[in-house]
């Protein structure tokens, strides 16, 4: 593929795989397309997997629109393990008996966390104070102020229950720290909890039936990666 004014646009749906960064698949996509132009629209942790949406040469300015729009995912919370990060890449701080706990318990409990409400951002994330990612604040044994930040769960449904794990699907808007979510569930039903599973499968309408491997694209000759780009005006439309 060339720099030239043929230089590829679209949006790409990928299914990032655990174990690396959003940054890491943005590096890889630059080197199958041949251009520096690819940004994402909302990233991924490392311990997570599923739908990223990536955005290559002019799709870019599409970023904020695509961002914007509501999330579905698949989790697992780990109850009676709490760690600083709220999830499994962290250092364990608590570790506590899980009671019996029914099915209607959970229920009840993620009932209770629907709706319009605040989040605090947690230590180890990306969001930035003071021109510093809090992430590398928690990194020096610092704890700063955050301020809550609006969010909306639409939708937090109980899949599976086996002590100690919860298996859950939430649909919620852009900005929200699933990990958070299962702290709290976690706190509400008594042992705490870390989120040790986590998959986006969805982003507006845009969702992982037409996701792309890395490994997929990386045996793509140069039509068919040109082929795997939705349109930006499609992409914001479905979303």
């Amino acid at each position: 593929m060339s720099d030239s004014v043929d230089e590829p646009s679209g949006v790409l749906l990928v299914d990032k795989p655990q174990g690396i960064t959003s940054h890491d698949v943005v590096d890889s996509v630059r080197r199958l397309y041949q251009t520096r132009r690819v940004g994402h629209a909302g990233t991924l942790d490392p311990m997570a997997t599923g739908l990223l949406i990536l955005l290559v040469g002019k799709a870019t300015k599409a970023s904020d629109q695509l961002m914007a729009q509501e999330k579905e995912y698949l989790g697992e919370a780990t109850l009676g393990i709490v760690t600083d990060t709220q999830d499994a890449e962290g250092e364990t701080l608590e570790t506590n008996p899980v009671p019996e706990i029914t099915e209607s318990q959970i229920r009840d409990a993620l009932a209770s966390m629907l709706g319009d409400q605040f989040q605090i951002p947690p230590m180890h994330s990306a969001k930035k104070i003071g021109g510093k990612k809090l992430y590398e604040l928690a990194r020096k044994g610092l704890e700063v102020v955050r301020e809550p930040r609006a969010i909306r769960i639409d939708a937090f449904d109980l899949i599976s229950w086996q002590s100690p794990k919860i298996n859950f699907r939430v649909h919620c808007t852009k900005g929200t720290y699933v990990r958070t979510l299962a702290y709290d569930l976690g706190r509400k039903l008594g042992p705490g909890a870390h989120l040790s599973m986590l998959r986006r499968t969805r982003s507006g309408n845009l969702d992982l039936s037409r996701g792309q491997t890395l490994q997929a694209l990386g045996a793509m000759n140069d039509d068919q990666l040109l082929a795997a780009l939705v349109p930006a005006h499609e992409a914001i439309g479905a979303a």
